[in-house]
């Protein structure tokens, strides 16, 4: 069996999605453990409720001399304890931690985050606002590989839902997460299964390139 290391930072609804699918084998892999930013991060009692370590770091406990936050010593030490468990796929569910570059160079090609947007549209925070604000008719969700460019790694797959006239922000982001729940853990099965691939910055599915917004795009 593969292992999969989850980071979260908040509910982690997109974790529960992850566990069930293992335990029902349509991932045919064990999430090992659970990391997070955030002590209170109620992943990390989706975790536990299963019997797979949590662990939680704080920001607060890496500073440099003069107070300021020290990224890099942050991350270190969360490779070292994510290493531990010998991961064969990382996946950011709600992770809210811009990661430093030496991070996401040590996991490149084998790290996976969704984001609430149709990339390379609206990357960042405050997603759906955004696109009602933009007046779109459809607003939706990727899943992509991890790159230092944030939110800006190759796309594997999105889904796409209507932007109604009375939409508020929440309204579409319960929308949205109902999506994120059912293509997040077809691509990390893709991954597991070793169908999906990413080489020369591009996402590759069964050996071929997928395009821009990822597979079956229109």
């Amino acid at each position: 069996m593969k292992n999969i290391v989850v980071l979260v930072s908040g509910n982690g609804s997109n974790l529960q999605a992850i566990i069930d699918a293992c335990e029902s084998g349509q991932i045919q892999a064990n999430v090992t453990a659970v990391f997070s930013n955030k002590h209170d991060a109620y992943g990390l009692e989706r975790a536990r409720n299963h019997a797979i370590p949590a662990h939680s770091l704080s920001a607060q406990d890496f500073l440099h001399s003069d107070g300021k936050p020290d990224r890099l010593a942050f991350d270190t030490k969360l490779m070292t304890q994510i290493d531990a468990y010998q991961p064969d796929l990382i996946i950011l569910a709600g992770y809210m931690r811009i990661l430093s570059g030496n991070f996401v160079e040590h996991y490149l090609g084998k790290m996976l985050n969704i984001h609430p947007s149709l990339l390379p549209k609206y990357s960042g925070l405050n997603t759906h606002q955004r696109a009602i604000d933009a007046g779109d008719c459809e607003h939706g969700t990727s899943v992509h590989f991890v790159t230092e460019e944030l939110d800006g790694g190759p796309v594997i797959l999105q889904a796409k839902v209507p932007v109604f006239e009375d939409d508020s922000a929440d309204d579409l982001a319960k929308r949205v997460l109902i999506q994120e729940h059912n293509i997040y853990p077809l691509v990390s099965k893709w991954f597991i299964e070793g169908r999906l691939k990413m080489k020369q910055q591009q996402a590759y599915l069964d050996d071929q390139p997928l395009g821009e917004h990822g597979y079956a795009e229109d």
